[in-house]
């Protein structure tokens, strides 16, 4: 035994004493969180072992779902709830579009980057749930008469994030407008039309319009 090793033991420390007692602290630790974890009701996600039917609060009304505890609120839309919601798209899957946007609690999110359990109880609002029966809202009578759309897989996401803007705050600049819409992504180069109608429906809500 070394003399470093005799002068450890004297005063009662080893290495081995040490790893040990800081792989409990770990574990410990590693233990506190998973039981805060377990116990946050607002991950829904935590608990579910398998499929389960949930309700998804859709555009003013419940929509049941059976999902899985990897199901994405894109795919619950799209592929789990009756009818479909298919005008929510899926193009990269990966948060990089801007085509997935759908509003949840008003703020726009990427439904391929969100598990729909964890939106349980939240409310979410797709491009489905912009017109008001026949009438289309001011931001999708802008995107039209603007013509703010060409091939259209990103136009539901990008009405999605103008809608989330301007009704929080109708009176936004060109700026505010671009940096609110710097998450979509139109392949087909539309965004100065896009940019004309959201300033053009910004001017029709705060003129009263819907």
């Amino acid at each position: 035994m070394t003399e470093r090793r005799v002068e450890e033991e004297r005063r009662g420390f080893s290495r081995r004493a040490f790893l040990q007692g800081a792989g409990g602290v770990a574990a410990a630790s590693s233990l506190t969180e998973a039981v805060h974890a377990a116990q946050d009701p607002a991950s829904e996600v935590q608990r579910m072992r398998g499929p389960e039917e949930v309700e998804l609060r859709v555009n003013g009304g419940t929509l049941p779902a059976t999902v899985e505890p990897r199901t994405t609120l894109l795919d619950a839309l799209r592929h789990r709830v009756d009818p479909p919601l298919t005008g929510t798209k899926l193009v990269c899957g990966e948060g990089a579009c801007g085509a997935c946007t759908v509003l949840v609690d008003g703020r726009p999110m990427y439904a391929c980057m969100l598990l729909a359990a964890d939106v349980v109880g939240r409310e979410i609002r797709t491009v489905e749930g912009l017109a008001d029966g026949d009438g289309l809202s001011p931001v999708q009578e802008a995107f039209c008469e603007k013509d703010g759309l060409m091939c259209g897989f990103c136009t539901p996401g990008f009405l999605m994030s103008a809608t989330g803007l301007l009704e929080r705050k109708p009176d936004a600049d060109a700026e505010e407008v671009r940096r609110a819409l710097s998450g979509n992504f139109c392949r087909c180069g539309t965004q100065p039309h896009i940019f004309e109608a959201v300033a053009e429906a910004g001017r029709r809500l705060r003129e009263g319009g819907r």
